[in-house]
């Protein structure tokens, strides 16, 4: 994510910033988080945070069923996050993120 840490963190706050960094560090980047969501049927939504217009929300339900309880528990322990909150940093988090990453509506070059 690069560049625009800063202003990420500016909207999102350091600890969940922490939380969305390291989720999509260990998924390949963005290609990989587009990739998961695609493949979990979440494709809608991800693309909508991607796009310029308004970003689909996904719940943290939604982000458990996408990730699996095995991988939050990883993400919550490499960053000090509760488990129980981790889920829901990412659902509320990860649209902006992605969003604020791809402000010209495309992924940026691998």
């Amino acid at each position: 994510m690069g560049l625009l840490d800063g202003i990420i963190g500016g909207v999102i706050g350091a600890e969940a910033l922490s939380l969305v960094k390291g989720y999509v560090d260990k998924h390949g980047g963005l290609d990989g988080v587009v990739a998961e969501f695609e493949k979990s049927g979440y494709g809608q939504q991800v693309k909508s945070w991607i796009g310029t217009g308004q970003n689909l929300p996904v719940s943290a339900e939604d982000v458990k069923k996408i990730l699996g309880s095995e991988k939050i528990k990883e993400l919550a322990a490499a960053t000090g996050i509760p488990v129980d909150k981790a889920a829901e940093y990412l659902a509320e988090h990860l649209p902006t993120a992605v969003d604020k990453s791809t402000p010209d509506g495309t992924l940026p070059p691998k």
